[in-house]
């Protein structure tokens, strides 16, 4: 039977400081209509991460100014239920910006069709764009070499505990920053992190130079602010900073100021500090989701998968995330009678 309610959760008014649950509702919509290139949708599953926050700011969002009364954006996995493009039939799974929503009516070039042979919620873990960022922004910006010290910031994250085991694959020494010294237990124990250190601690400075007795050679930044400025001073002549998410901005109105050691430490340290959007690099997302895919396979990457159920309960799961309460990939899983 086909439905006929769309419940969404839109946002009802921007945060002036920290993100509240208030600042969403739930609402009960219609379910879109097809136009001629697009395909309806009945969304699984979605994925909650730490940028979508930056699009409730607008002005430092590649997501361009933030709207309120709008579908909360983020990018979901679905079934097909109606289809004018043969390429994604009736029943196939797909992954797209389905927004915060159970139905979406959709681009078919927005789209990315799911193998039958695959999991369909890999594509919002270890093959969506939390893997894909970690993937792209170590290999291309970071550039580690065997050996090397990598450090990860945000490291039991959705994009860090990935970037982490990357980097270990690869051959190199890696250490991770945590918000707590359990999580960092685990990275060490369950993901094979050589160490961790816990930026709340009052020693984080001296904890991150006994991890790097050697120096950083590649830091992998998701954070900014305090411990991107502790990094720059850990960091080796020609190291590189992928700079991939600003975690510490992202949800207050009054942000701290840029990191001490700018630009005087690039310059006297040769650093590469390079930014970088995954959208750059969709031409090699195959590539890199075929790669990714046989790590994962072979059991040499895991995915911690943080799974919240219900769509009345992502405000709050999103909240939580943004406190640091996540491991790994957040992802929210619509319920249905």
């Amino acid at each position: 039977m086909k439905p006929i309610q769309n419940r969404q959760v839109v946002v009802e008014n921007l945060p002036s400081g920290k993100l509240l649950c208030d600042n969403f509702k739930v609402k009960i919509g219609s379910v879109p209509k097809l136009s001629p290139g697009q395909v309806l949708i009945r969304t699984i599953a979605f994925a909650i991460t730490a940028g979508a926050r930056a699009g409730l700011q607008g002005s430092a969002s590649y997501a361009g100014a933030a709207e309120t009364d709008i579908v909360m954006r983020g990018t979901g996995i679905g079934e097909v239920l109606q289809s004018t493009d043969a390429y994604f039939p009736v029943g196939s799974k797909v992954l797209g910006p389905t927004g915060w929503q159970e139905y979406a009516a959709l681009n078919t070039e927005l789209l990315t069709l799911i193998p039958e042979s695959c999991d369909p919620l890999k594509y919002i873990g270890p093959l969506g764009i939390n893997g894909l960022a970690a993937y792209f922004g170590l290999l291309k910006a970071g550039r580690p070499i065997i050996g090397e010290t990598v450090l990860v910031s945000s490291a039991a994250g959705s994009v860090g505990h990935f970037v982490g085991q990357m980097a270990k694959i690869i051959g190199c020494k890696v250490v991770g920053v945590t918000g707590g010294d359990s999580k960092g237990e685990r990275l060490i124990n369950e993901l094979g992190f050589d160490a961790a250190v816990n930026y709340k601690s009052a020693n984080f400075r001296k904890d991150l130079k006994l991890a790097t007795p050697n120096g950083v050679d590649v830091y992998f930044d998701n954070t900014g602010g305090n411990i991107l400025g502790s990094a720059l001073f850990r960091l080796n002549v020609g190291g590189r900073i992928a700079c991939c998410g600003v975690v510490s901005q992202y949800d207050t109105s009054s942000p701290d100021p840029g990191p001490r050691g700018i630009p005087g430490l690039l310059v006297n340290k040769r650093i590469t500090m390079q930014g970088f959007l995954v959208f750059d690099y969709a031409n090699e997302y195959q590539t890199a989701r075929d790669e990714i895919n046989k790590w994962v396979d072979s059991g040499k990457l895991f995915c911690w998968t943080d799974e919240v159920i219900g769509l009345d309960s992502a405000p709050e799961a999103f909240v939580d995330l943004l406190a640091g309460g996540n491991m790994g990939s957040r992802i929210v899983r619509l319920d249905r009678a």
